[in-house]
């Protein structure tokens, strides 16, 4: 049970540093000294800092698509279903981006740009499974190929943002951009697949 406390404990002064300093600007000596415990111990517990940030956005991710499937509306057509659905998660990138690990980091870092793509395909292997446990007809096999296609090609897109915009305020610009000209393209095509 005390590991469990102290590797919770890393991650919650680890998650306050991050979204205070950023990703890149957090130590492991800072998260350490903040969580009161030697720099040893955090490498007993995650083999790096990169292996908190894991473990935390997986927990943040894991729940807000909890979140995402119980606020689901059945009631919508099925073009405005997966609209709202795909900007949700959307949304859930951008939170990641924003609040976790911080644009410039994106921007300028290799390995931060690999992370990203690894994180974002367990991501989305985690909305398709859970998107594709809906109740109701949703739930036939041309369903998962659309949430899939609208999945991939979102996060695609929503990446590219991050990587090629200058500032915070552009990336907010391009999700807006997103939502009204790039997105109901992109549902229109999704709902063709048998």
């Amino acid at each position: 049970m005390e590991a469990d406390k102290i590797r919770e404990s890393i991650k919650r002064s680890s998650q306050e540093l991050f979204r205070k300093f950023g990703y890149h600007k957090t130590s492991v000596n800072e998260i350490a000294k903040k969580t009161k415990i030697a720099k040893a111990t955090i490498y007993k517990y995650f083999d790096s800092k990169e292996a908190i940030l894991h473990s935390l956005l997986m927990d943040y991710i894991q729940v807000s698509v909890d979140e995402l499937i119980h606020t689901d509306t059945p009631d919508l057509d099925e073009e405005a279903h997966l609209s709202n659905l795909i900007m949700k998660t959307c949304r859930l990138s951008y939170t990641v981006c924003n609040e976790f690990i911080g644009w410039d980091f994106i921007r300028e870092s290799t390995n931060s740009q690999e992370f990203l793509r690894n994180l974002s395909n367990e991501l989305e292997d985690l909305l398709v499974s859970s998107f594709t446990t809906l109740s109701g007809i949703r739930k036939h096999e041309s369903y998962q190929q659309r949430i899939r296609f609208l999945i991939k090609c979102s996060k695609n897109i929503v990446f590219s943002f991050a990587f090629t915009s200058v500032s915070d305020s552009d990336v907010r610009k391009n999700f807006v951009s997103f939502q009204k000209e790039i997105l109901p393209y992109l549902v229109k095509a999704a709902i063709t697949i048998n």
